[in-house]
């Protein structure tokens, strides 16, 4: 299947999968719908079983199945590793990350390449996203809610990715090239990875945003565990470890290089401000307590 397979094409589409044969196969058909047609995929099997995987490629029109290759690992080795292992694998201009369970409008492709084409400056554009909550419905998910993501964002600056991170994979296509410049998703993250990836990207690069309608589908499933859970719950411990060691990291480096003073005022004078503000809000709360008692003691007296 493989060893035939189209190369020269501007996009590349990675998709991690394991043992999801029903999402991959909506996912399929969500690339295969995009209006931009100058595509190719790489699926990394990540240690899940491969006949089924095998079969979803092999039921798409041969047009399609001709740009369509498949790593199967037989061993998992993550998500940051089967992302860089996609990655790598990739000859293309643009690169994006489809995980096997999100889903693109039909325009996505094509408004964000025709960005790009645009906008030399930018490195990467990302997308306005909106999250579709689903639920098991038999053997498959149905739509069951929709909510917008982040829907005052305006422009991806790297002092709002400090904070969180202000996109998913699904809705961010960026340039191939920025991996040679600096480096793949850590491998040591196993939650997170792409925030880290794009605080690193922020530092050096402006990256763009498109806006107006939701042109990428973030899929969330709440309650289903296992493997056909959505990471933002089914991963939720690991994506607050590994906040952590990142911002964690990132501080020791900072005060082995400049020293602890920043570090130690601002623990401090944080704690001393939100304590305040806590005090004005409860000095606020007992002033009016004592204002309508004695309301009410001046109404009893009349």
């Amino acid at each position: 299947m493989s060893d035939q397979v189209h190369r020269g094409a501007r996009v590349g589409i990675v998709v991690r999968t394991k043992n999801r044969p029903w999402f991959l196969q909506r996912t399929l058909r969500d690339v295969a719908a995009q209006q931009f047609t100058d595509w190719e995929i790489c699926i990394v099997n990540d240690g899940g079983d491969s006949a089924p995987v095998d079969h979803a490629v092999s039921e798409l029109p041969a047009e399609v199945r001709v740009r369509v290759r498949v790593h199967h690992n037989p061993q998992p080795t993550g998500r940051s590793a089967a992302a860089n292992q996609g990655m790598r694998d990739l000859a293309t201009e643009f690169a994006v990350l489809h995980d096997d369970d999100d889903l693109w409008h039909p325009a996505f492709l094509d408004r964000a390449v025709g960005h790009l084409d645009a906008h030399a400056e930018d490195i990467g554009v990302m997308v306005r996203t909106e999250i579709v909550y689903e639920a098991a419905d038999g053997d498959d998910f149905v739509e069951v809610g929709r909510a917008p993501f982040w829907p005052q964002l305006a422009e991806i600056t790297y002092a709002d990715l400090l904070q969180v991170n202000r996109a998913v994979p699904i809705s961010y296509l960026y340039r191939r090239a920025l991996h040679d410049e600096i480096g793949f998703y850590r491998e040591d993250l196993h939650a997170v990875e792409d925030w880290e990836f794009n605080l690193r990207t922020a530092l050096r690069h402006h990256i763009g945003f498109i806006e107006g309608e939701p042109l990428a589908y973030w899929m969330q499933r709440r309650g289903v565990d296992g493997e056909l859970g959505n990471s933002m719950f089914a991963l939720a411990a690991e994506h607050d470890h590994y906040d952590r060691l990142v911002r964690d990291e990132a501080l020791r480096a900072h005060v082995i290089a400049h020293g602890p003073g920043l570090a130690l005022y601002l623990t401090r004078f944080i704690q001393d401000e939100i304590a305040r503000q806590l005090d004005e809000r409860r000095s606020l709360g007992q002033h009016l307590a004592s204002a309508v008692r004695d309301w009410r003691r001046g109404r009893r007296t009349r």
